[in-house]
């Protein structure tokens, strides 16, 4: 009876087990062998796959932090872009104020309503603070063609801001409009042109 059962499918299955026990037999080391060299073999390719799969995986994270990144830098730049072009919508305004109030008459200027449009400047003049708006220094200072537009020169000391004909205004580090300025041409007095 039991020479039946390794006689039948189960010897099929496994040779080896019909194989007579006297060692008559190769030794199965050597098929063994060979067998773990393929599955070495297979490992070993599949511990590439697997290490490229993670580098894909690592480049593709990092693909996607940049673009994030890049993503957050192009929303903080089309903000700063609509900031700008709104201050530089209301600096018309600024001025219009700044010409009303040095020519006003002199019996007017203790009026409220005087008074009122006052505060409504500086109203306006705080937002632009809040916003990151700074004036230019210029009157006083050295040119600076970066931040200073020269409309016309006078008698002075060369290179020195004299007069300022319209302000100038900063938002951040960005010139949004140079002051137009008046310079000294170096002659003084007027005797030298």
């Amino acid at each position: 009876m039991t020479t039946e059962r390794e006689e039948g499918p189960a010897a099929e299955a496994n040779p080896e087990a019909a194989q007579p026990a006297n060692g008559a037999a190769d030794p199965p080391a050597d098929g063994a062998r060979a067998g773990e060299a393929d599955v070495q073999a297979q490992l070993e390719e599949e511990r590439g796959k697997a290490q490229a799969y993670f580098q894909n995986w690592q480049r593709a994270a990092a693909d996607f932090q940049n673009y994030k990144r890049r993503v957050e830098e192009e929303r903080q730049e089309t903000a700063r872009l609509a900031n700008a072009a709104l201050v530089i919508n209301l600096l018309p305004l600024m001025d219009d104020f700044e010409r009303a109030f040095t020519n006003i008459d002199a019996h007017l200027a203790g009026l409220t309503w005087v008074d009122g449009i006052r505060l409504i400047q500086r109203k306006l003049q705080a937002v632009l603070d809040m916003a990151g708006v700074t004036e230019i220094p210029a009157e006083g200072q050295r040119f600076d063609p970066a931040v200073h537009e020269a409309v016309s020169q006078a008698p002075g000391e060369e290179g020195k801001v004299l007069a300022v004909v319209q302000k100038g205004y900063k938002l951040g580090d960005r010139v949004l409009r140079p002051a137009m300025v008046v310079v000294g041409d170096g002659s003084q007095g007027g005797s030298e042109q």
